[in-house]
């Protein structure tokens, strides 16, 4: 055995050895089949021994250095590849663009194999190891990653457990009456079991895809479908299930994936019951997946999709000693933000950044504004209604700001899945409509436009001052409106969600450097901040973080403080100059943005900071 496959040999051997005791343990808690994680163990070696020798160094590299996405310098994008490039190739050939906006992660939205017509956006996967036809072919990915690592830059995909298209090998198979496929979902052939599972499992889509079960009338069965009827729930319980998963994410992994982003985390386990959401089998995977990783490709991290608020989400991070996911999403927190700027009320905000911030250091999660989903109202309204606010009317009042029809609103957007009966919609719209550019431009208010843009990059510099990794959603660098054309689809029309999903505009972006057109001000805006943020070391995702109070329920104010800085980011959520006054704030204080000092621009006589409209400032000071 040569040097080189030597040491290869004892690398594997050390990181194997390290969890062969929990891996064995948990495996044979959940499965009780000795050959079953034989064939995994194989498996694991045949991977590690396949993937190539860039990926090994930098697993290493990584390994080394833990906590390499921790950073200040950390910023993400989420991008549809044929919106935003055409093809892998293309969004090859666009690294420099997101080299230019300071993009060192990206997210490519859903790419793999999908039926045309019945592809959930790409989440129903009919095959984990092709790529749709139309934007490449699993050597493009490669590529790409390969690129992308040239360029210092992450790349993170959609790694889809909970189930399969039924286009998929298996679910066709199981169509034909194969048993060996048939257990590798939930078929019933009457409906007890199913209606005793819906007496207790709540329905995701209970408008446009009511129920839990879909029946076959070509096979006579029931088949488990949570979200959608061609989207078939796979069977966690079968151990064969576990194991080819993991093959398909390892095949990833090796193509030079950095981050697997898992859908639908809380749903993986299904138990008679309960509501199958949340189980404590769901973790027992999750950690295999970890120990897996750490094993075969230490460098790629995992990030959850877990759609609950802050404190219900922290056990997806596993314990300090036992981790489970690297990241999570701060869904409830981007949810909340937007209702602060409905209520002109940062109080719920605040007190869910102070949940946030109370947490152990190692945890880290995503924040954004918009993503390629819709905004659910899942707010905490136990603590908005001692405030005299009723959840129904509330989430009407929302959906009514956000539509412009209330609270003097300058939003444009669209509902979606909207039910007549217990008045519950979501909402869908770009970051820019949603802040009034549409509006404003419709107009051609250039007052109104210049406060929708103040409100823009204000919010963008709020998020960045959160605790954890900031994640743009293409378009937003842009200021990119709302997509109408989605209703001229048929595949489309009947999902308002592609409201915010449509092509880039590259004549936009192109307007990039202009500084009097709208996207030269947001680029240019966003930049500086972004800058700022590298730049600045409390903001890794490790420097403590705190609210403080402003005396104004308009105002927010977050501190940052690591290795003896801090700074203090002040936003303005109201349409209303604002004054304030602020103990932390003294003569000494230096604004980040403008480079002045506190006592020859912001300070009045008497102490007070003045924020106009949508003001925001980055105070930097020392403790």
């Amino acid at each position: 055995m040569k040097k080189a496959e030597k040491e290869q040999e004892l690398t594997y051997r050390r990181r194997f050895e390290r969890h062969m005791e929990e891996l064995r343990w948990l495996y044979m808690e959940l499965y009780d089949n000795s050959s079953m994680y034989a064939e995994l163990c194989d498996h694991l070696y045949s991977f590690y021994l396949e993937r190539k020798p860039g990926l090994k160094s930098l697993d290493k590299k990584r390994e080394e250095h833990a906590g390499w996405y921790k950073k200040n310098d950390m910023l993400g994008m989420m991008l549809y590849i044929d919106n935003f490039a055409g093809n892998l190739q293309g969004v090859k050939d666009k690294l420099d663009y997101l080299k230019k906006c300071n993009v060192n992660y990206i997210h490519l939205m859903p790419f793999l194999d999908t039926p045309k017509g019945r592809s959930d956006g790409g989440y129903a996967v009919a095959d984990f190891r092709k790529v749709q036809p139309e934007l490449g072919t699993m050597e493009d990915l490669e590529k790409l990653t390969a690129a992308c690592r040239k360029e210092g830059i992450s790349v993170c995909m959609d790694f889809v457990m909970n189930h399969t298209s039924e286009d998929h090998e298996w679910a066709r198979r199981a169509r034909q009456g194969e048993g060996e496929y048939m257990s590798r979902y939930f078929f019933f052939d009457n409906d007890a079991v199913p209606a005793e599972y819906e007496k207790t499992v709540p329905q995701v889509f209970p408008t446009t895809a009511p129920g839990n079960f879909t029946w076959l009338p070509e096979i006579s069965h029931y088949v488990m479908t949570s979200f959608y009827p061609y989207q078939w729930d796979l069977n966690y319980q079968n151990p064969r299930v576990f194991n080819e998963m993991m093959y398909n994410f390892l095949f990833l992994a090796n193509k030079g994936i950095d981050i697997m982003r898992i859908d639908a985390v809380p749903y993986i386990w299904k138990e008679l019951h309960t509501q199958c959401r949340n189980l404590k089998q769901v973790h027992t995977i999750v950690r295999m997946v970890r120990m897996i990783c750490e094993i075969v490709c230490p460098g790629v991290l995992l990030l959850g999709e877990v759609v609950m608020e802050p404190q219900k989400v922290v056990p997806y991070f596993g314990t300090l000693d036992k981790p489970e996911c690297h990241m999570l999403y701060n869904v409830t927190t981007m949810a909340t933000t937007w209702h602060s700027v409905a209520t002109r009320d940062v109080s719920l905000l605040k007190k869910q950044l102070d949940i946030v911030s109370a947490l152990p250091k190692e945890y880290v999660f995503l924040n954004y504004l918009r993503c390629h989903d819709d905004i659910g109202w899942g707010l905490d309204y136990e603590t908005l209604r001692l405030g005299g606010m009723e959840e129904r009317a509330h989430k009407q009042y929302l959906n009514d700001y956000f539509r412009g029809i209330a609270g003097e609103s300058n939003s444009a957007g669209e509902l979606y899945n909207a039910d007549p009966v217990t008045g519950d919609a979501r909402f869908c719209a770009t970051t820019a409509s949603m802040c009034g550019i549409e509006k404003a431009c419709a107009q051609k208010d250039e007052m109104l436009l210049q406060k929708a843009i103040r409100m823009d990059v204000m919010l963008h510099a709020y998020m960045f001052m959160q605790s954890g990794i900031p994640v743009l959603y293409s378009g937003d660098e842009i200021g990119q409106l709302n997509d109408y054309t989605y209703k001229e689809d048929c595949n489309k029309a009947a999902d308002s969600r592609y409201i915010h999903r449509g092509a880039m505009n590259w004549q936009d972006a192109a307007k990039t450097d202009d500084d009097k057109s709208v996207q030269g001000q947001i680029f240019a805006s966003l930049d500086k901040l972004e800058k700022i943020r590298q730049s600045e070391k409390v903001f890794v995702s490790y420097a403590d973080t705190w609210t403080i109070e402003t005396g104004d329920k308009a105002v927010l104010a977050i501190g940052r403080y690591y290795d003896k800085e801090k700074v203090i980011g002040i936003f303005n959520f109201s349409e209303f100059e604002k004054r304030i006054r602020l103990e932390e704030i003294s003569e000494e204080c230096s604004d980040l943005i403008t480079g002045q000092k506190a006592e020859e621009q912001l300070l009045s006589e008497n102490g007070e900071i003045t924020l106009p409209a949508y003001g925001f400032y980055y105070l930097k000071t020392e403790r």
